[in-house]
């Protein structure tokens, strides 16, 4: 009663201060935060905060939250601008590179969460894009009451530690877009995890164990090599299962299709072969199935033979016999395939091993007595040679060690790390005469692909079974073995998923002069999928290029023009019929600047012949890039072929006047094909860096990295539109996640 009788005044100061003393943090956990500022290197969402700073009561937005509870964290959210690029960062022997998309060299992963981890009573924590890079420590684990992990993209590497699988209330665990490799360690231990997305890693060979109560699993473009496990079947909860673009071997188990709570399963772009069981049963809530890009054989399980009004089933490129689809290959395409990635049966690894251990015992003392006499052998050999420059092979000689540094292009260093951009491509390889002959039957001119005025490309098949293109190159003058291999030390180095990538290479010598190159023979990458002129102009073709498909083709195309640009190589042939198509739509430059030495002749092995439809040069080679990239964009938005330079203008003109007028005019300019699968939003940002990139002033048009912003916004944008319903799931898929 005494208190009713207070001024309003001073009852409601009373009142504010109660609110005041509940939202002040535990000094400890202000003092965390300012350090997790300075860790971060200040990124822009955080750059406001100060000591008058009320964190519980900072307003949430999409890149910061702060949740409190009991003045202490029980949420952490924070979203940077660093994005994840599908370019591996450079790395050094014992030494993280940075790049722009890092913290800087400074940064310790480790002594971050050193600090971080003090925060005791968080529930909740998201770090994205933060540019954060390193292994992940053990201490990871010293999140006590973490219910919600999220490190995605970017640039955590090495192996995941042991201590991930000992969280006893993790729910959630999100790595997805790292660089994480080697095998997960088993995960059984989290009784409670519901959802895994290690997606977009290099995590492999083993597909792990997992707890039986996950309800999404996503292990989408790894380095998985194994089977499927059947210990799914114990996955009674199991909704989503995601293990698309890995190396999957062995039959599809016929319990994915029934799992008692299973709505979606993605087992795409694997090699997963055999037939599936006749009396394969679906559960009735099984919405979307995607077997495509495998070595399927045999006749489709009735649930899956027709997609209904409520599953969609996705078949293509396998053998399968009762489909209806256009797209599958012949039987023997797929009987040969399997048997090559086949694994070995049980009973056969099961003999081996008895019969490895009844020998072992007899060899042992043989091989201890060899060895000894091989390492003596050794020791002298290096004696010998210690103070040798080169060592020889029948066809080529290579130096030891090409000069102290980093090789030159085009006047610019190329750190020699920059190879470990191209993991999944198989390692350089420096190929014999006799193996270059092999692949490609004694040069037969059945496999002569092309011929130009420099020499010719041959269609080859290696010892393991790939094919490649083998491009042979007539030296003009005569030249040393040794400058050419310091040259092809500098080619070996760029290698990218978004590259017509250079596989090795073998240097002739004339019988007479051995110190002197004849030939060069360059081992390419085959891509059989076709040109993106190809597609464009292909109405059936056309079709599969919906908006999603070519914002990541264009993403493709320019982040390996930015990988290019980062390397100095510059002034490239980019034209569309340039962009090769792999069998998942994902963009490879095929010609780029990386000229022969001046006494060799001027053509690169990788660059175009034909300049006579180069259109505006303004000799700044880098803002040659990007308009010729505005030229490739312009063609992909309004699928109309740019043949001369008063045709792109004429282009330019009409999507510029669109921009200023209404949207309708801008989606009447669009490709047909692409109608109703854009977010408008999506497409004029599109549009507009696309026609900043073909300014005539060379001065006015953005870098790659600018193009690369606006492609990421343009995308997030599609993502939120085509979540909300207004395009298919077959469709849209998930761009970031392919990207």
């Amino acid at each position: 009663m005494k208190i009713c009788c207070l001024p309003f005044g001073i009852f409601f100061i009373v009142l504010l201060s109660v609110r005041v003393c509940t939202a002040q943090l535990v000094p400890t956990e202000t003092r965390i935060l300012f350090q997790v500022q300075q860790l971060l290197e200040y990124p822009p969402v955080l750059q406001k905060w100060s000591n008058w700073t009320s964190f519980c009561y900072l307003p949430q937005t999409p890149s910061l939250a702060i949740i409190c509870s009991d003045n202490h964290i029980t949420e952490l959210t924070i979203v940077g601008n660093k994005t994840f690029s599908s370019e591996i960062p450079r790395l050094s022997p014992g030494k993280f590179a940075v790049s722009q998309q890092t913290l800087s060299e400074n940064f310790s992963l480790d002594s971050f969460f050193t600090v971080l981890t003090k925060l005791s009573n968080l529930k909740k924590l998201s770090l994205v894009s933060l540019g954060l890079w390193g292994p992940l420590p053990a201490k990871i684990n010293r999140f006590r009451t973490i219910e919600v992990l999220n490190i995605s993209s970017n640039f955590i590497f090495g192996t995941l530690p042991p201590s991930i699988a000992t969280f006893k209330n993790l729910r959630s665990l999100f790595l997805k877009n790292n660089l994480l490799n080697g095998s997960v360690p088993g995960l059984k231990g989290l009784q409670v995890l519901e959802e895994l997305d290690l997606s977009n890693n290099l995590l492999g060979p083993e597909f792990p164990s997992l707890g039986n109560n996950l309800i999404r699993v996503s292990f989408g473009n790894n380095s998985l090599r194994s089977e499927i496990p059947s210990e799914l079947k114990k996955l009674n909860r199991l909704q989503v299962l995601d293990v698309s673009s890995n190396k999957l071997v062995g039959p599809i188990p016929s319990f994915l299709f029934s799992l008692p709570s299973i709505q979606f399963i993605n087992l795409s772009k694997n090699q997963l072969s055999g037939a599936l069981s006749g009396n394969v049963s679906c559960n009735g809530n099984l919405t979307f199935v995607d077997i495509s890009n495998n070595l399927l054989i045999g006749k489709l399980p009735s649930c899956l033979a027709s997609n209904s009004r409520n599953r969609t089933v996705s078949i293509a490129w396998n053998c399968l016999s009762n489909s209806t689809s256009k797209y599958q290959r012949s039987y023997k395409f797929c009987h040969k395939e399997a048997l090559a990635v086949e694994p070995p049966a049980r009973n056969q690894m099961e003999k081996s091993t008895l019969k490895l251990g009844l020998v072992l015992g007899i060899i042992g003392g043989i091989v201890a007595i060899l060895g000894l006499i091989g390492f003596l052998i050794l020791a002298i050999f290096r004696r010998a040679h210690r103070n040798g420059t080169d060592y020889k092979s029948d066809s080529f000689v290579i130096e030891k060690n090409v000069g102290g540094g980093s090789p030159l292009v085009n006047g610019r260093y190329v750190p020699r790390p920059m190879r470990l951009s191209s993991m999944g491509l198989p390692p350089y390889h420096v190929f014999t005469l006799e193996e270059m002959e092999d692949a490609t039957n004694n040069f037969d001119t059945s496999n002569l692909v092309g011929e130009g005025s420099e020499g010719q490309l041959y269609k080859g098949w290696l010892r393991d079974g790939s094919v490649v293109l083998v491009k042979c190159l007539k030296l003009k003058q005569r030249h040393s073995p040794q400058v050419l291999q310091q040259h092809m030390e500098v080619i070996s180095k760029l290698r990218h998923r978004h590259l017509v990538s250079v596989l090795g290479h073998c240097i002739t010598t004339y019988h007479d002069h051995p110190n002197t190159a004849s030939t060069v023979f360059i081992v390419l990458e085959n891509v059989t999928n076709g040109s993106l002129r190809d597609y464009l102009t292909d109405w059936r073709k056309r079709e599969v290029l919906k908006w999603p498909q070519r914002m990541g083709i264009a993403m493709g195309v320019a982040r390996g023009i930015q990988y290019l640009h980062t390397g100095g190589v510059l002034g490239n042939d980019l034209k569309i019929e340039m962009i090769l198509l792999d069998e998942s739509l994902t963009a490879k430059i095929s010609s780029y600047n990386i000229s022969l030495p001046s006494k060799v002749g001027i053509e690169s092995p990788l660059h175009g012949q034909d300049d006579s439809n180069q259109l505006t040069s303004t000799g700044n080679s880098e803002k040659d890039d990007i308009y010729r990239l505005g030229v490739i964009l312009t063609e992909i938005i309004t699928g109309k072929p740019v043949n001369s330079q008063s045709e792109l203008d004429d282009l330019k003109f009409q999507l510029e006047r669109s921009l200023a007028e209404s949207a309708s005019k801008l989606r009447d300019l669009m490709d047909p094909a692409i109608r109703g699968t854009f977010a408008y939003e999506s497409l004029k940002t599109i549009v507009q860096i696309t026609m900043n990139c073909l300014s005539k002033d060379p001065s006015r048009r953005p870098t790659v990295e600018d193009v690369l912003w606006h492609m990421q916004y343009s995308i997030q944008v599609q993502e939120g539109w085509a979540s909300s319903g207004n395009l298919s799931g077959n469709l849209s898929g998930n761009l970031c996640t392919k990207l």
